[in-house]
């Protein structure tokens, strides 16, 4: 038996044979040859390892980020995998659909006792704030003082658009209001009409009453000889015969339901050099379905490529939770080019040019430009602006639009590639751009989390004020803000501190904010002046307000109170009502503000503020009735779109 120590003693231990004269390698020396070879092998490996990520990225120098994952293809669906039994593509499919509406809509304006109703242009947009627009002109830089602060108190607009009329009319009408008399009549009554002449008359004119464009025959449930003369009545007077083709049948209409079988075409503009199959898929089409269109349409065109400018055509059929895509053309420069349609055998031929749509020729000037990168988003500030003032909307609109925002909206905050904002509103002409006596009606505004509606309303009950109101009837507007300088910094909050003067522990019963001299001081919320002046106990020049439920702002140590700020005076919220200063017994530039309700001062910062005014009564029902009307035209308007992606 070979043990361990015999299999040693076998191999020997003599020092290896060694060829040419050379000699063992000392265990101490290193091998450049291996050392070499094992950095050029790293230095390979790097390089391969780059080249590969390079390749995946498609030439993108960052790798993506969840909000570029999510703006690569807009929907409006949560998930879009592809299932077995599912839809291939999400939502409803029709025709490409535009973000602006023009339309005319009937409106009322009170003139004296008159009402005229007249068509005005209305523009409806949604605005989708992460697209590359681009501003027709320059807009004001953020400032958050006057996104809020104005020099004056502005006067009370007068609703020039007027409100939203029920029913459409063709032309300008009057309508003139008067009292109903209760007593007395300038007109003669009529005889009254005995009931064989009622029935005459039911008779005589139910042959002729008409219902659209089909007659309708009267229901005669008296003899008609009863009140015939010498001449016969004929019977048969109104009815009318409908004469249809041989072999056809008339059925009553089907109903429209989710599994009803219909045509729809999708509009696919092409924006850079891509292919027909990555087009198509960038849109939702699985890649199987995408590639299978790109091969028909490839070998008639010699190429699967397409260029700036190009559209897809994409017709399919869609039945209840399955879609079939049927035919598929190609435009290019407006022009068509090719056209494949589904034969009997479930093979895509060549076929026939099928009818222009709109939006085929306007794919591009409807469309909104395509959605930066999350990286490359603006400010929320900027995004809107730029938004709506390339959607028409013309700029004091839109600094109206960010301040009816900023009590709710982050405006410095970078934008999410789901930010969007629907308006409405009224328009100079039908080319869509807002003129000065333009008034917002309506904003739904989304911002990540958060959804803003508010509706503008009249009310007549109170000096015909003009405000926002959410859908319950309650102001947008905040009761009161919490800084009067809204550039400053807060240097020293409410509660127990050192006096900087006096030296000793005392109670610091308001909120200092610093900010250089004579910087524009707002006032929180809208109110009544109680008082202007020079404070011989310390605070020097200070200005009281006084706001609705016992609610009294204090603004102290100014360089100047602002002009038209007296006892009496009426104020609104952001109007400018003085200037930082360090007048009293002050040690530098800055506004002390005090906030004091039901007599007792509490810290501003954190006290729990009532929200802005609700209406009630007759001014709430008439705001339902101007929401309802402005709902029903919005959602009527939607539901007449051919497309929606």
């Amino acid at each position: 038996m070979n043990t361990a120590r015999n299999t040693i003693r076998s191999l020997g231990n003599e020092p290896p044979i060694l060829a040419d004269g050379r000699r063992a390698p000392d265990k101490r020396e290193i091998s450049f040859r291996w050392l070499s070879g094992t950095f050029l092998t790293g230095i390979t490996s790097s390089v391969l390892m780059g080249v590969a990520l390079f390749a995946a990225l498609d030439g993108r120098q960052q790798l993506a980020i969840p909000a570029e994952a999510s703006a690569s293809v807009p929907s409006d669906h949560d998930n879009d995998s592809v299932q077995r039994g599912k839809r291939l593509l999400g939502g409803k499919i029709v025709a490409m659909p535009t973000d602006r509406k023009i339309m005319e809509v009937s409106t009322v304006v009170h003139e004296g006792n008159r009402e005229l109703v007249r068509r005005r242009p209305f523009a409806h947009v949604k605005m989708n704030l992460a697209a590359d627009h681009i501003a027709p002109e320059a807009y004001p830089k953020f400032d958050p003082l006057a996104i809020f602060a104005s020099s004056e108190a502005p006067p009370q607009p007068g609703n020039r658009t007027g409100l939203i009329y029920g029913s459409n009319v063709e032309s300008e009408v009057s309508l003139q209001t008067l009292a109903f008399p209760t007593s007395g009549s300038t007109y003669a009554y009529a005889a009254p009409m005995t009931l064989e002449e009622v029935e005459e008359n039911v008779r005589s004119n139910g042959s002729v009453l008409t219902a659209g464009d089909a007659q309708l025959s009267a229901l005669y449930y008296v003899d008609p000889q009863r009140f015939s003369t010498s001449e016969d009545v004929d019977l048969t007077s109104g009815l009318s015969a409908r004469v249809v083709e041989e072999n056809m049948s008339v059925t009553a209409p089907e109903p429209i339901t989710p599994h009803t079988r219909e045509y729809a075409d999708d509009i696919i503009p092409v924006r850079r050099p891509m292919s027909i199959a990555e087009a198509m898929t960038q849109v939702g089409y699985p890649e199987g379905k995408a590639k299978e269109l790109s091969g028909y349409l490839q070998a008639r065109l010699g190429s699967d490529k397409v260029s700036p400018g190009d559209v897809i055509r994409i017709g399919v059929i869609q039945e209840g939770q399955m879609v079939m895509v049927v035919r598929a053309s190609l435009y290019q420069r407006g022009q068509h080019r090719v056209t494949i349609g589904l034969d009997d055998h479930s093979r895509f031929v060549d076929a026939e040019e099928p009818a222009m749509l709109d939006a085929v020729a306007s794919a591009f000037s409807d469309q909104p430009p395509q959605i930066m990168a999350g990286r490359d988003l603006p400010s929320v500030y900027d995004g809107i602006y730029r938004a709506a003032l390339s959607y028409g909307m013309s700029t004091d609109m839109t600094a109206l639009l960010v301040k009816l925002l900023a009590s709710n909206v982050d405006l410095q905050a970078q934008l999410r590639s789901t930010d969007k904002i629907e308006a409405f509103f009224s328009v100079a002409d039908k080319k869509g751009q807002a003129s000065k006596d333009s008034e917002l009606l309506y904003v739904n505004a989304h911002f990540g989390d958060t959804d803003t509606r508010f509706y503008r309303f009249q009310n007549a009950d109170d000096d015909n004020s003009v405000d926002y109101f959410d859908q319950d009837g309650r102001s947008i507007r905040q009761f009161l803000l919490r800084s009067p300088v809204p550039n400053a910094r807060m240097t020293s909050g409410f509660g127990m501190r050192s006096h900087p003067i006096l030296g000793r522990a005392l109670m610091h019963t308001g909120t200092d904010w610093a900010a250089p001299r004579g910087t524009p001081i707002i006032a929180t919320g809208n109110g009544v002046v109680e008082k202007a002046g020079w404070d011989s106990g310390g605070y020097g020049n200070q200005t009281l307000i006084r706001h609705a439920n016992g609610y009294v702002s204090s603004y102290n140590h100014q360089s100047a109170i602002a002009k038209g700020v007296a006892p009496g005076a009426k104020v609104t919220q952001g109007q400018v009502i003085g200037y930082v200063g360090s007048t009293g017994q002050s040690t530098g530039a800055h506004l002390h503000y005090e906030l004091i309700v039901n007599g007792t001062k509490v810290d501003a910062m954190k006290v729990r503020l009532p929200g802005g005014k609700s209406l009630e009564g007759k001014a709430l029902a008439r705001f339902e009735d101007e929401r309802k009307r402005i709902d029903t035209l919005l959602n009527a308007q939607t539901s007449n779109e051919v497309a929606s992606k």
